[in-house]
């Protein structure tokens, strides 16, 4: 392994330094997956560390597949013990070892998003609640915000007051955290909580893994919260740490990321060695200086300029549209001559990014009409289709009993089991203190069943039964199963094409899952590993230009990338500015950093001209544009009415002004401030009315021309 032919002067110093704690600052394209590989097996290979006392953390399942590969492709069977996972894989590891110091079983449920919705609605119907006044998605960022913050359902309630609304969150939180405990059920804030629950309360369990690991790497630091923070403080008492990661690329504030924990690292973790990743790989040096002219514009950074041999290239093409469809009929133009003109090219190497969901919705119609192939990402994930869920029930059914699997595929296929059958069954299982399947089992005498659904209850017990005792390959019991309790032939019966084609896709997940994992594949395993799926795990290769948000583009490349709706108010998000200040707007700017730092051949930027209904103004180019300079871009489309920076400098001082309100040759362009309503611009003359666009939130009034709080000022 010559490290000096395989990686550049300073990933080779990140690769093998190893005298104290160390910092990697990786810019976007920088070779951080290569470098943090290489690290690992220079400790293998070069200082003959046990690779059981290395650990890997990642964010994503499929990056942590992706170094897992990497690392065998170099030191093959000398690198197997090595812990390559996600922060919440590990979290499982150790809460199955030891969660019954909490009474809790090893074998645990994991819920996802899904189940956690199914059991609030379950709660909403027992308290009367209507999802319409208090929904179901607010209700999960509410009792996530509580865990988080470690308030607990009491100190909820009496949080709560008098406040009739938030007794009410309280009062649910407190059923959803009593409905967990007693069928030992675990979200996903709970495998970190109850993780670090127990580090911090254990010394004994605390000392073991601390002992476990001599070398830890955490990829995508600038990502971490609190919890995860902590939990990796905790771990490192007698180990070497090794962060990666860039604090330009911190988006997720939303999810509790703080860049100041990336930023203050070398603080906490001492001595500390910092090392700076700054030569970029992917892009061109036109997008590579409009992106450094960018985020240099943020304060709470460290300072690093990314720098590339590709010089030059395609110049970066910023489009003044003149409205929103003139707008995404540009962006699709450019797409089709990008195809027929690029040897090679095709709708995979194109992305078409925007700062909100909401956003696609033109460009959506448009390419639909021009008939170029799209997929949106966001949307509805694999794991989360209801054939998919269905499936994964039954197979959750097997593995545990669980109740809310049981609840949702009693009746999928109909069995005769209606809602007052289901409450008499969860009557006898509450009675006896046994899961709703044992209930049905044992007790089916004293539930009062047809004889239609007799012989279809008989018929899932013995499919369930025998899938339980099957010594089949994973894949194989799974086919027999969904066969067998009915699910497939309903499925057919239905004409349901693509459920069906989605559940041989599943069975395929599950036939991979044992081809990599041949010594603990096992359902229970199986489970958990697609429990932890993500997003950003789910994107394939198909030919069709990509959809996302900025957000879900992290970690992605594309030859060719459109960044759209660049308007003042909206990316910038005035919400994100609104709310928190500065801070806001530094994410903000880090978001578009990251939006234009996926591009490796060519960057579009694109805004519209018009009346904006999110921030109730006219529409204004986003002042990222004015930011990235003049160097290597051009700006073509419509010219701009107004300049961004009118709207976002300094309130004027005495000396910017000029006449008094008695002005009568008011024009569309003239800037004016106003005694309460700040800076604005003219934009319609009505003889003495003037609608006027101001500065967020005010956006568009309608003013007299020859009010004295009016005054004009100097262009």
């Amino acid at each position: 392994m010559d490290l000096d032919q395989l990686l550049n002067k300073n990933q080779k110093a990140a690769a093998t330094y190893l005298d104290s704690h160390l910092r990697i600052i990786a810019g976007a394209g920088s070779g951080k997956t290569r470098v943090v590989t290489y690290r690992i097996a220079y400790l293998i290979q070069n200082i003959g560390i046990d690779p059981q006392a290395i650990l890997a953390i990642t964010f994503t399942n499929k990056a942590a597949n992706e170094m897992k590969e990497r690392v065998n492709d170099i030191v093959g069977i000398q690198g197997s013990g090595t812990t390559i996972c996600t922060i919440h894989s590990l979290c499982v590891r150790l809460l199955r070892q030891h969660i019954n110091v909490l009474n809790y079983p090893s074998n645990f449920t994991i819920m996802d998003e899904d189940d956690q919705k199914a059991l609030l609605k379950k709660l909403y119907t027992q308290f009367n609640i209507d999802a319409k006044v208090v929904s179901i998605k607010s209700m999960l960022h509410t009792i996530s915000a509580y865990k988080s913050a470690r308030v607990s359902p009491q100190r909820a309630i009496e949080l709560a007051g008098q406040f009739a609304g938030e007794l009410k969150k309280a009062k649910i939180y407190e059923e959803y955290e009593k409905y967990k405990e007693n069928h030992f059920l675990l979200d996903f804030d709970d495998l970190l909580l109850k993780a670090v629950y127990i580090l911090d309360h254990y010394p004994e369990i605390l000392e073991k893994w601390q002992r476990k690991y001599q070398y830890i790497h955490v990829d995508e630091f600038q990502d971490v919260g609190e919890i995860e923070y902590h939990l990796v403080h905790l771990l490192s008492k007698y180990a070497t740490v090794c962060v990666v990661g860039d604090p330009d690329q911190t988006i997720y504030g939303f999810r509790g990321a703080d860049v100041h924990f990336i930023l203050d690292f070398d603080k906490d973790f001492q001595p500390c060695q910092t090392i700076v990743l700054d030569q970029n790989y992917r892009s061109t040096g036109n997008i590579l200086n409009v992106s450094n002219n960018l985020i240099r514009k943020n304060r709470n950074r460290l300072e690093k300029e990314l720098y590339t041999k590709q010089t030059g290239g395609q110049e970066v093409i910023h489009y003044v549209a003149k409205s929103e469809e003139d707008e995404a009929n540009w962006i699709a133009n450019q797409i089709e001559d990008i195809v027929s003109k690029e040897e090679g090219t095709n709708y995979r190497d194109i992305a078409i990014l925007y700062r909100a969901n909401y956003l696609s919705r033109v460009i959506e119609q448009v390419l639909i009409k021009k008939g170029i192939d799209y997929r949106i990402f966001g949307g509805l994930k694999f794991f989360s289709r209801k054939e998919v869920k269905d499936a994964l029930s039954y197979l959750r059914l097997i593995c545990n009993e669980e109740d809310l699997a049981f609840e949702r595929i009693i009746n999928v296929p109909s069995r005769g089991i209606g809602k007052k059958t289901l409450e008499n069954i969860q009557t006898i299982a509450l009675h006896y203190q046994i899961s709703l399947y044992e209930a049905l089992t044992l007790h089916s005498d004293e539930i009062k069943l047809s004889g239609k659904s007799k012989k279809e209850v008989r018929i899932l017990v013995e499919a369930v039964e025998k899938a339980k005792h099957s010594q089949l390959p994973l894949h194989e019991m799974f086919e027999n199963l969904i066969v067998d309790v009915g699910y497939l032939d309903m499925l057919k019966n239905d004409l349901e094409d693509n459920r069906i084609d989605n559940i041989h896709e599943l069975q395929r997940s599950i036939y991979d899952f044992q081809n990599r994992n041949e010594e603990s594949a096992t359902l229970e395993n199986y489970l958990q590993d697609i429990s932890l799926y993500t997003d950003n795990d789910s994107i394939d290769h198909g030919q069709y230009v990509s959809l996302m948000s900025i957000h879900m583009a992290k970690g992605l490349e594309f030859d060719h990338v459109f960044v759209l709706g660049l308007s003042e108010g909206i990316f910038p998000s005035y919400r994100s500015i609104s709310e928190d200040g500065d801070d806001g707007l530094e994410e903000e700017r880090r978001l578009a950093y990251v939006a234009f730092t996926r591009a490796k051949k060519q960057l579009y930027l694109s805004d519209s001209e018009g009346f904006s209904f999110v921030t109730d103004s006219p529409k204004i180019s986003s002042r990222f544009i004015d930011e990235v300079g003049n160097e290597g871009i051009v700006h073509k489309g419509q010219r701009p009415r107004f300049k961004t920076s009118q709207f976002i400098s300094q309130a004027p001082s005495k000396e910017e002004m000029i006449g008094n309100n008695n002005v009568d040759d008011w024009k569309v362009g003239d800037l004016v401030n106003h005694d309460v309503f700040g800076k604005g611009v003219v934009v319609k003359v009505n003889k003495t009315i003037l609608d006027i666009a101001f500065e967020l939130p005010v956006g568009l009034k309608s003013l007299m021309a020859n009010h004295k709080a009016l005054k004009r000022l100097s262009n």
